[in-house]
């Protein structure tokens, strides 16, 4: 099957031939007619697929007819990170050529008023992080009642960042006329449930099971210390011995250590650049562009560059870390082996990281080969029990977690109060003489004064060091510089 087969009209059709592709992949060829037809779309199918020019094709096509207007875009792109978002819009522009159609982009980290200036004049495709679109909607700088075609991408990751709720806001504020493609590489329970509130009768196509790996890339384990300086050297080993190695990007679950795996490739001599998701949207682009230009061949990152970014000549991909999460494994090694291409993805293995390990391939239903020789299994047990370097145990506190946690953890409680019911309750302390009654609002009646603290207690090293008695006035509010004794000149 060819693009001309697939109804699109002349204009794309020189456009997808101008950038060199002929024949479509399955999900396009399978989702195309739908999007043209009108029909709402779920699509799921594997990292790498050709998801994002299965939605941008018809959409062009359907937008050749009919004009934006100001503050009112026709289309709206949803998602979850700045760079899928720009990498979006590359896409409408390299397949748009041929069309007059105007663009916009909101996403964090750039001006409001130019953002601003872009919807004021019209927009006919709307290419949005969530939290952005709702910020300019809640300003009334934007209307969403004009839009015919709603894209949510890489609905899975939505969910791990925590946008459901706003997807959802953003849903309630759409015409329900309007029509709907959704597309997720897996399909967890809360997905399904929001294709089930907001899509009529879609077309489901599936062209791969949930959370399988491309068959072009090779998966291989190697062995290392939880020792941080021998993992690193493992690294470079890794990196120096693999065959037909062009440039490979690092994987690392806390950002922490994507600057400490970064400082160590660049001392070694290594042409490196990081990206994470604390690093502001120019150093994050830049990292980007210097990794697809050739100009770095290592590109150390966090989860946030392993979610459809299109690179399309990747090399390797290398797991300095096992992924917590079995789902981030496949979109990790989905980076490389794109397109048809042939790709590699090496993993170092720590004795703690058996549970994971375990979890990866059960999800995936493939048992993964070493390089070189095996961890034991035993051991890995053992040390998964133990945990041996505490990241099997939970999540490092600067991981790319989701952000709808915030800073209350899977009890609920918040760190403060965490903390609070965790210390003990210390003694009421009677007041001291000294010290000004306060009346109650309620009783007026005086409050009841602190006693002195206990010996040892949080104040001890607020007593004189002459064994004097306490330094009483100020209370707890004492500068500690102001209580140590003062040597008098004879």
């Amino acid at each position: 099957m060819s693009f001309s087969e697939l109804g699109l009209s002349p204009k794309v059709l020189a456009a997808v031939e101008a950038s060199g592709y002929t024949t479509p992949t399955p999900i396009q060829a399978a989702a195309i007619p739908h999007v043209l037809a009108r029909r709402d779309v779920l699509g799921i199918a594997q990292t790498g697929t050709g998801k994002t020019a299965s939605f941008t094709l018809p959409m062009l096509t359907r937008l050749e007819s009919g004009r934006a207007r100001a503050r009112m875009p026709r289309t709206l792109i949803l998602e979850p990170t700045r760079e899928l978002a720009a990498q979006v819009e590359e896409s409408f522009v390299k397949y748009g050529q041929n069309h007059k159609l105007s663009l916009a982009l909101l996403i964090g980290g750039v001006s409001f008023g130019d953002q601003d200036a872009k919807l004021s004049r019209g927009v006919d495709v709307l290419i949005a992080t969530p939290g952005r679109l709702l910020d300019h909607s809640e300003r009334g700088k934007l209307l969403l009642t004009g839009i015919e075609i709603l894209v949510i991408d890489e609905a899975d990751r939505m969910l791990d960042m925590g946008f459901i709720p706003d997807i959802e806001r953003v849903c309630k504020l759409i015409p329900g006329s309007r029509q709907t493609l959704f597309f997720s590489a897996t399909m967890p329970p809360e997905i399904q449930r929001l294709t089930d509130q907001f899509l009529r009768d879609p077309e489901r196509i599936e062209v791969a099971r949930p959370a399988t790996t491309a068959a072009t890339v090779t998966q291989l384990l190697v062995a290392s210390s939880s020792e941080s300086s021998e993992k690193r050297d493992a690294l470079r080993r890794v990196i120096r011995g693999s065959e037909n190695f062009k440039n490979a990007i690092v994987f690392c679950n806390r950002k922490r250590d994507v600057g400490v795996v970064y400082n160590s490739l660049k001392k070694h001599g290594f042409k490196v650049a990081a990206l994470h998701g604390d690093l502001d949207q120019r150093s994050r682009m830049a990292a980007l562009d210097s990794f697809k230009t050739g100009e770095v061949s290592l590109l150390v990152a966090s989860d946030v560059a392993a979610r459809g970014l299109d690179i399309p000549d990747v090399s390797h991909v290398i797991n300095y870390d096992v992924p917590i999460h079995a789902e981030d494994y496949v979109h990790r090694i989905g980076r490389t082996g794109r397109a048809g291409r042939s790709g590699v993805a090496l993993s170092l293995v720590t004795p703690a990281d058996g549970k994971h390990l375990a979890a990866i391939e059960h999800m995936t239903g493939k048992t993964i080969e070493w390089r070189g020789d095996a961890l034991d299994p035993e051991e890995m047990a053992s040390a998964g029990r133990r945990g041996s370097d505490g990241r099997s145990k939970r999540r490092g506190g600067d991981a790319e977690r989701p952000k709808r946690e915030g800073r209350r953890g899977r009890s609920g409680k918040s760190k403060d109060e965490a903390v609070s019911a965790a210390a003990p309750e210390p003694a009421a302390e009677p007041r001291r003489a000294d010290a000004p009654r306060r009346a109650d609002s309620k009783s007026r009646s005086p409050s009841p004064a602190p006693a002195p603290a206990a010996a040892g207690g949080r104040n001890r090293h607020r007593d004189s060091e002459d064994g004097g008695e306490r330094v009483v006035g100020l209370g707890d509010h004492v500068p500690a510089f102001l209580l140590r004794p003062v040597r008098l000149k004879a």
